[in-house]
């Protein structure tokens, strides 16, 4: 009886530790089991990604107007549905010459999903991008940033890879002030930032996307996409 007991107990600790273990890959943002995955670089130029996740939404037009001023190219990883329902906003961020990024079709989680679902959120949301009039292949961030095994695979197979980041101020703070404050003293060079003005209609979004652009701008920082990040790696 203490034996069975015993094996019992071993069972339960096994499976919380693979679930426990399963739940820290999916959340890791710099490992995965296949492929490449980048959540920054390597560098001692004092460079920064700007990247912003969702939409396009009808906001599309005051972003760009920000990063026109400050002339700053973004990445945007947009979504395929709201390119289905903003195709005209989404053709301004082509048009503007900033890099577009694939953030799925449809924004659910991609965990415990199938080849075939995988295939049908990366592909389809591909085809809306290159309608838009890009040319290049869109990089790819998974929802929330997470994956297991499926999405890693599917990428690793078609010699592409994920890009996740190392700064979110949207996850910790509401203010616009704190967020400038939290990436002021967290960057450090090669830092991918993560933004979500897309659904913002407040105005704090892009106060605190003003207020990172001038902040380390001051600071001797320049802001590049993620494909001129990548080219810097050492």
């Amino acid at each position: 009886m203490k034996r069975k007991i015993t094996y019992i107990g071993i069972g339960i600790l096994f499976i919380f530790a693979f679930a426990f273990s399963a739940y820290k890959l999916m959340n890791a943002r710099d490992y995965q089991l296949f492929g490449n995955i980048t959540s920054h670089i390597e560098t001692h130029e004092k460079v920064i990604a700007l990247t912003f996740d969702d939409g396009p939404t009808h906001q599309t037009d005051a972003i760009l107007s920000l990063l026109d001023n400050y002339n700053v190219k973004a990445t945007f990883f947009l979504i395929g549905k709201d390119i289905e329902a903003n195709p005209e906003e989404a053709k301004k961020i082509a048009a503007a010459g900033h890099q577009i990024g694939n953030h799925t079709y449809s924004h659910k989680r991609m965990v415990l999903k199938g080849p075939s679902f995988i295939k049908n959120e990366i592909e389809k949301t591909d085809a809306l991008i290159a309608n838009l009039g890009y040319s290049k292949v869109p990089v790819i961030r998974p929802p929330y940033g997470k994956k297991l095994i499926g999405l890693p695979y599917y990428l690793k197979k078609h010699h592409r890879e994920t890009i996740t980041w190392n700064l979110e101020p949207d996850t910790y703070y509401t203010e616009a002030k704190d967020k400038v404050v939290y990436v002021k003293e967290n960057v450090q060079p090669g830092s991918i930032l993560l933004m979500h003005p897309m659904y913002d209609a407040t105005g704090n979004e892009l106060q605190a996307i003003e207020g990172v652009l001038q902040a380390l701008m001051d600071d001797g920082y320049t802001f590049v996409t993620i494909e001129e990040l990548q080219k810097l790696q050492k």
